[in-house]
């Protein structure tokens, strides 16, 4: 059994933990089985989210069985802890689409498949919807002192706020702690990992269990994934950086930690998120500041998008870095169409003697006139394909498609729009 608790403690990624002295040799004794839970407030999981399930991953590699819990349940009434407003309540269509999205994201980071530690997935609506509201009170909600639950942070900061705290998400805490009791009776779980936002929640379940049934059991909190400066990371200006491709491309993911990542916080980052051995973590941090986060943003692309994520977004890369834009580009140039202003052009037109590229260019995001284009023409600043064109009464035809379906303009150095081909 791998030493878990060491590898997390000099990761930095232990905040609080309920038995400090005991969990360690705990954990070593044999193997444990833990989980971390996730609302599923949108269809897919942010890089906030990678710390407890990595941290998920890290355990089974250990040795030990992970429990990813989705919130169908809970998801419905929103988590008070951190938070200074009560949450938009989702429709039930919305939850469920929420609920299959992550789930099928956790199956890239955990093994449902490798024989007596494999991780299990649970939605805990599946245990919550057989309650009613009476059996509700009576079996659990007696188990919960008021005052001790209005002494948690969580609690208290909203009570103490202008917003206040309705019973919705007073009753949050309940459902939460009862996943703890339920999850130890039906696989035997005895930890439960989360952020340091979760300590009121992770401690009511301990709590819980010993008062229904008698149980001891634990509880380890990690950091939130902050900056320096304490805001939450993985806000940009165009929003949240997802882990679904859809939602942030490989290209813009491997980017945010190249573009966005302080030097000050890449260590941070390299401890918390990757699974690189502590000493080649500590030669990068030795390193070039520069060299340690193109480690950082290619382990963790490959990480979340497979290596053909991390080839596209690498290639991506030297096309917005000037590279010359033939054929063998198609693939990445069509990863980043979502990533530039896109225009129009009819294939038609491109037949015979093509499209003069003023007019290629009026046609696209880049220029506003004519005489704006002709004048960066006239200075070298337009390219197609990132190949320089200069002469005014350039055409371009389909000898220029890359892939038979697009062509990259760029004016200056960093504005780019693709031309997509339609007929």
């Amino acid at each position: 059994m791998n030493d878990i608790f060491a590898d997390l403690r000099w990761r930095g990624l232990i905040y609080q933990t309920t038995a400090d002295d005991e969990l360690q040799p705990w954990l070593l004794s044999q193997m444990r089985t833990v989980y971390a839970g996730f609302d599923p407030t949108a269809d897919s999981l942010h890089i906030g989210s990678l710390v407890p399930l990595l941290i998920l991953r890290r355990f089974q590699k250990a040795g030990h069985k992970p429990v990813a819990l989705v919130g169908g349940a809970t998801g419905m009434i929103g988590d008070p802890s951190g938070k200074s407003k009560e949450r938009n309540l989702l429709s039930e269509e919305d939850l469920q689409k929420n609920v299959a999205g992550i789930g099928e994201q956790m199956r890239q980071f955990l093994d449902f498949e490798t024989g007596e530690n494999s991780a299990v997935l649970v939605n805990n609506f599946d245990w919550m919807k057989n309650f009613s509201y009476i059996d509700f009170l009576r079996d659990i909600g007696k188990n919960f002192p008021v005052n001790v639950m209005i002494a948690k942070d969580s609690i208290k900061n909203r009570l103490d706020s202008p917003a206040g705290l309705s019973y919705t998400e007073f009753s949050y805490m309940l459902l939460q702690a009862f996943d703890f009791v339920q999850l130890n009776r039906d696989y035997g779980c005895e930890l439960q990992v989360g952020g340091q936002d979760q300590w009121g929640n992770v401690t009511a379940g301990i709590d819980l269990g010993r008062r229904m049934d008698g149980k001891k059991l634990f509880g380890m909190t990690s950091p939130l994934l902050t900056k320096s400066d304490g805001s939450k990371m993985g806000k940009t200006e165009s929003g949240t950086v997802w882990l679904s491709p859809e939602k942030t491309s490989p290209y813009n993911f491997f980017q945010y930690w190249v573009q966005k990542v302080d030097d000050a916080d890449t260590g941070k980052c390299l401890r918390y998120l990757t699974e690189i051995p502590h000493q080649e973590i500590e030669a990068i941090e030795a390193g070039d500041p520069r060299d340690a986060k193109k480690a950082l943003a290619a382990h963790m692309t490959e990480l979340v998008h497979g290596k053909s994520g991390l080839q596209k977004a690498q290639a991506a890369t030297e096309i917005f870095f000037g590279k010359e834009v033939t054929d063998a580009e198609s693939e990445a140039l069509q990863s980043i169409v979502a990533d530039v202003p896109n225009a129009e052009v009819q294939r038609s037109a491109l037949e015979g003697d093509g499209v003069n590229v003023i007019d290629a260019f009026v046609e696209s995001p880049l220029a506003k006139s004519r005489g704006e284009i002709r004048r960066t023409l006239e200075q070298g600043g337009a390219y197609v394909n990132n190949v320089r064109v200069t002469n005014v009464d350039h055409q371009i035809t389909t000898k220029d498609l890359i892939g038979g379906k697009m062509i990259l303009l760029r004016s200056g150095k960093k504005k780019y729009a693709i031309l997509n081909v339609v007929g």
